[in-house]
């Protein structure tokens, strides 16, 4: 599948995403925050970091933003809103609500990779109105119905 990919001016000395591995799943995002401005981000607090980078997806497909493994587990810093989702038709720059679960402040700096986008399709479905829905042993149980 090919998806066009848009460098801003922000970001035009950053290199376009890639994956990091033949079988890796999902590509790096970096962020696209001026050289001399770092963002600091502290203990609890959340921010939203600019990527440079707009795409155009296929009409059927997403892509979902996610957390790198390594940062979460260095830092404590991971995507607020996981997995975000970037429809086929937007058009803007993609961005990463990163937010710190750790107990020491991280700079997020230029180039740093910050997240992950994996493609996936998307099922669409059709809402039909009825009375009543069909009984299953589950039912209406919910949050920690099924035991644990």
């Amino acid at each position: 599948m090919n998806v066009r990919i848009m460098r801003l001016a922000h970001a035009r000395d950053l290199p376009l995403p890639a994956y990091q591995t033949a079988q890796a799943a999902g590509f790096d995002l970096t962020a696209a925050v001026p050289a001399h401005a770092p963002i600091t981000l502290m203990p609890g607090a959340h921010v939203l970091v600019p990527t440079g980078l707009s795409i155009a997806l296929p009409e059927g497909f997403e892509a979902q933003v996610r957390p790198r493994s390594g940062l979460a587990a260095k830092h404590g810093v991971t995507v607020l809103n996981s997995p975000g989702t970037i429809d086929a038709d937007y058009r803007g720059e993609i961005q990463v609500i990163l937010i710190n679960h750790g107990v020491e402040s991280v700079e997020i700096a230029r180039g740093m990779r910050i997240a992950q986008i994996v493609v996936a399709t998307v099922a669409r479905a059709s809402f039909i109105e009825v009375d009543s829905l069909d009984e299953t042993p589950r039912g209406i149980g919910g949050f920690g119905s099924t035991g644990g």
